[in-house]
């Protein structure tokens, strides 16, 4: 059966703060069955503020929280695939997974790539490809960025789902390939794809489960909208029904003003986004997962005076198999 409901996760953004706020917030989300799933980012230095601050390794992170949380759906908005080799980040995933029980979202995106023309220096204009820099991490041309995604959502797939196997890529090359334990979930985690480029939507229309994009201040009701017939194009051409895939949008919480983070989540569900992630501004004050419930997520819900638009996929209500409620969380300070 189709899940009509538009379904609330919870980001936090694992930069400035300790391991023991982030843990404290997902332990009272994961009591709390409005919000569905939680979400960390994948930078390795802070976006903003302080740069010598904390900024925790975000898949050790996730698998710490994952043995430490029972219910919400969990991932990584989005892991960068210019980080870790495409099979070693199967592996990692694989094992995230049996440590969660089957709840994890596999949340994947290009990374760094060049910077377009007259862009300023790295470290001076573009923190989020600084990291690059300073770890050693090489930059690719953007479609170069795309095409070595396409391989790695090819690779994860036969890592879940085959016993051993070669791969021959453009850009990756395996041989006698295994992995087990194979993630519980089958045959795999739930695909995201986040991002909005024409190119890489095309790569969500013909693979993803699930595609996310970042909301206001990083772009507008109006251009998500535009992405969205984008990719509803792009499914109507490979003969994909565009309602297989769940529209995930990320919003960042106003603590002094949520009634201004009411009216962004209510436009955005009224362009047919069926997830929303709501991202937590640092510090995370005590009890900030409730007074989201109170003060967001069930005053949106009681607004609505008619059905929530769109469908939430499948995959994202399904826990290794079975039917039933937990998807997924939280924005960026930066699209990431």
């Amino acid at each position: 059966m189709t899940d009509h409901r538009v379904h609330f996760g919870i980001k936090t953004t694992p930069m400035h703060v300790s391991y023991e706020d982030i843990r404290r917030v997902w332990q009272e989300a994961d009591a709390l069955p409005e919000i569905e799933d939680a979400w960390l980012w994948d930078h390795l230095l802070p976006l903003r503020g302080p740069k010598d601050g904390q900024a925790h390794e975000s898949w050790t992170l996730l698998a710490a929280l994952a043995a430490q949380t029972e219910r919400l759906r969990l991932g990584l908005l989005v892991t960068s695939n210019r980080i870790r080799p495409p099979a070693v980040l199967g592996k990692i995933a694989s094992t995230v997974d049996v440590i969660s029980g089957g709840r994890l979202v596999m949340g994947i995106g290009v990374g760094g790539t060049h910077q377009p023309p007259g862009a300023g220096g790295i470290a001076d204009e573009n923190p989020a490809i600084a990291e690059y820099e300073a770890y050693g991490l090489p930059l690719v041309p953007p479609g170069e960025g795309i095409a070595r995604l396409g391989e790695t959502v090819e690779i994860l797939r036969r890592m879940w789902t085959q016993d051993v196997f070669d791969f021959e890529g453009r850009h990756y090359r395996l041989r006698g390939t295994r992995n087990e334990p194979k993630p519980v979930q089958r045959p795999g985690p739930p695909l995201l794809i986040g991002g909005w480029g024409t190119r890489l939507l095309r790569l969500i229309a013909e693979r993803a489960d699930i595609w996310n994009i970042p909301g206001q201040p990083h772009h507008s009701i109006e251009f998500i909208a535009e992405r969205g017939r984008v990719l509803d194009a792009h499914c109507a051409d490979i003969g994909r029904d565009p309602r297989e895939i769940t529209r995930s949008v990320q919003v960042i919480v106003s603590y002094d003003d949520p009634a201004a983070t009411r009216a962004t989540v209510a436009d955005l569900i009224d362009i047919g986004m069926n997830h929303v992630v709501l991202g937590l501004p640092q510090p995370y004050p005590p009890g900030v997962a409730r007074w989201l419930v109170d003060e967001i997520i069930a005053e949106v819900r009681k607004s609505r005076r008619r059905p929530e638009a769109g469908t939430a996929h499948p995959r994202l209500t399904e826990r290794a198999g079975i039917r039933g409620s937990c998807p997924v969380a939280a924005p960026p300070p930066a699209p990431g």
